[in-house]
């Protein structure tokens, strides 16, 4: 009988990854609410924070994150220049992203941004947007993005709170400890001809215990179960 080729998938959207901006410089221009939105997100991330805007209109939070150092850096001016949008040392910046009433020098940003290969985000244009911002569910290492690729935030917020009403509040403490349990397993059985019995173990453990449980593992009863599963 002939294979049946798979379906092709069908184009609905950007890709979901995970950008990691642990220790990348980030450049934000704008000061506003959305801007204080975007904070929260690159604090989170762990980026380097780059803010420009005017003293004169900043968030009350952008305006704390600065004299806590959740901003790394603040520049109180406006931009009207490219020569902004590099960093004091020469480098370009590792993501840009603008958050301004002003559509015209939005758009120079996005197009000397991308002109240089930098990744940018110009708010509430999804045109001039290389990724979006998704609503977002955060519960420690759990990160749970929903996104309407640009078309509906306000519909990708309501499906979010439907999700997150799902989910259980140990969620986060159980994916710390089961991470634990993982690198102290392949600490323990590091040999890859181990691999598949490691994962098959690994998920009898998440298969039988409930969230609760999981959250609150001890140290004691990791190092039990060790000696049960090597013995």
């Amino acid at each position: 009988m002939p294979s049946v080729a798979p379906r092709a998938p069908q184009k609905s959207g950007g890709l979901p990854i995970v950008w990691q901006l642990c220790d990348r410089y980030v450049l934000l221009v704008g000061g506003g609410e959305v801007a204080a939105s975007r904070v929260v997100h690159l604090a989170a991330a762990g980026a380097h924070i780059t803010v420009l805007a005017p003293a004169q209109g900043l968030h009350p939070d952008v305006r704390a994150w600065i004299e806590d150092g959740t901003i790394d850096t603040y520049i109180d001016d406006k931009y009207c220049d490219p020569s902004q949008l590099v960093r004091t040392n020469g480098h370009d910046y590792d993501m840009i992203l603008t958050a301004i009433d002003d559509a015209e020098r939005s758009r120079d940003v996005c197009a000397w941004s991308r002109a240089r290969r930098i990744p940018v985000n110009v708010a509430d244009v999804p045109d001039k947007c290389d990724f979006y911002f998704g609503s977002m569910i955060r519960q420690g290492p759990l990160q749970v993005m929903v996104s309407t690729n640009g078309r509906g935030p306000r519909l990708a917020r309501l499906v979010r709170q439907q999700i997150e009403a799902a989910i259980s509040p140990y969620a986060g403490d159980a994916i710390l400890r089961v991470g634990v349990l993982r690198a102290q397993l392949r600490a323990q059985a590091p040999a890859p001809a181990l691999a598949s019995e490691r994962m098959m173990w690994m998920a009898r453990v998440c298969d039988a215990f409930p969230m609760r449980a999981l959250a609150r593992l001890d140290d004691a009863t990791i190092e039990r179960w060790f000696s049960s599963w090597l013995h």
